[in-house]
C-alpha cells in the first residue's frame, strides 16, 4: 500500500527573508489586518504676539517717556520763572527804582524864518533840569538820545542829548540847541502868528533818551527813557527869553 506522502512547498534558498509588514506613522493597524489612514495632527504651534499689540505697547510706552518729558520740562520752567520773579521783586524792595524826572527851565529862540524854497528854518534853545532821585541806582546817558520840539503833529526842530553819567541823587542841568527845517512853512507860519495872538502858544517838547543803569559795579542793559513835556508859552518872537505858562510832564521806560 502506497503511503499518502504530503507534498510540501518548496523553500527557495535564494529568497530574501520575509520581513514584519512596515507601519507607518500616522497608519494605525486595524482589528481586522488592515491598516487605515488616520487624520495626522499638526505639531503644537509657538504662541506669538501678534505684531498690532507690541506697536500698541510701544506707543504706550513712548506717549509715556514724551509725556514725562514735557511735565519735567514745564515744571523746570515754572520754577524758573519763579526764581526770577522772586529776585526781581527782592530787587525792587531793596533798590526801591524810580524814573528820572525832568523839567523845562527856559526856552529860547534864535531863528524862526521862511526860507527861499517856502521851508520853515527854526532854531531852539532848550534849558532842562535831569533828575536822579535814585539813592542806589546810577544813569549812564548813551549817545543817540534826542530832545525835539513839536506844534501840533508838526516837527519844528530836534537837537542831541550829550553823553554823561548821572550818579545817585544827581541833579544835572543841560542846555540843549535844537534846529529844523519843515515843509509847507507859508502855512505853517501863517498859523503860528495867528496863534501867537492869543498869547497861548501849544509845544510838546518830547525826549527819547537811551540809558544804561548801574547798580554797584555792574551796569545793565540798555532801555529807553521816553516823555512828554506839554508847554504852553507866550511867544514866538525871536532872541527874546520866552514866558513858559503852563508845563505838563510825563516820563515812562521803554525795555
Amino acid at each position: 500500500m502506497v503511503d499518502n506522502q504530503r507534498i510540501h512547498p518548496a523553500v527557495d534558498v535564494e529568497a530574501p527573508p520575509l520581513k514584519a509588514p512596515l507601519v507607518l506613522r500616522g497608519l494605525v493597524a486595524s482589528g481586522k489586518g488592515s491598516s487605515s489612514l488616520s487624520q495626522q495632527q499638526p505639531p503644537p504651534s509657538l504662541r506669538t504676539i501678534p505684531a498690532v499689540m507690541q506697536v500698541s505697547k510701544l506707543s504706550q510706552t513712548t506717549s509715556c517717556c514724551c509725556c514725562k518729558c514735557i511735565c519735567w520740562t514745564v515744571g523746570l520752567l515754572v520754577l524758573l520763572l519763579g526764581i526770577v520773579g522772586a529776585t526781581a521783586g527782592i530787587l525792587y524792595l531793596v533798590l526801591k527804582p524810580k524814573i528820572p524826572n525832568y523839567s523845562v527851565d527856559s526856552l529860547r529862540i534864535s531863528d524862526l524864518r521862511l526860507n527861499f524854497d517856502m521851508t520853515l528854518y527854526a532854531k531852539f534853545g532848550v534849558k532842562i533840569t535831569a533828575n536822579n532821585p535814585n539813592k542806589k541806582i546810577g544813569i549812564y546817558y548813551e549817545k543817540g538820545g534826542l530832545l525835539s520840539v513839536w506844534y501840533t503833529n508838526t516837527k519844528l526842530c530836534q537837537g542831541s542829548i550829550p553823553k554823561f553819567y548821572q550818579g545817585l541823587q544827581n541833579i544835572t542841568k543841560l542846555d540843549v540847541s535844537l534846529t529844523g527845517q519843515t515843509q509847507y512853512g507859508s502855512t505853517l507860519m501863517r498859523t503860528l502868528q495867528e496863534q501867537q495872538q492869543t498869547g497861548r502858544i501849544p509845544l510838546d517838547l518830547k525826549i527819547d533818551a537811551p540809558v544804561s543803569i548801574k547798580l554797584g559795579r555792574l551796569k545793565l542793559r540798555k532801555v529807553k527813557i521816553l516823555g512828554n513835556c506839554l508847554l504852553v508859552v507866550n511867544s514866538l518872537s525871536t532872541n527874546n527869553l520866552i514866558s513858559i505858562k503852563a508845563s505838563n510832564c510825563k516820563f515812562g521806560l521803554k525795555l
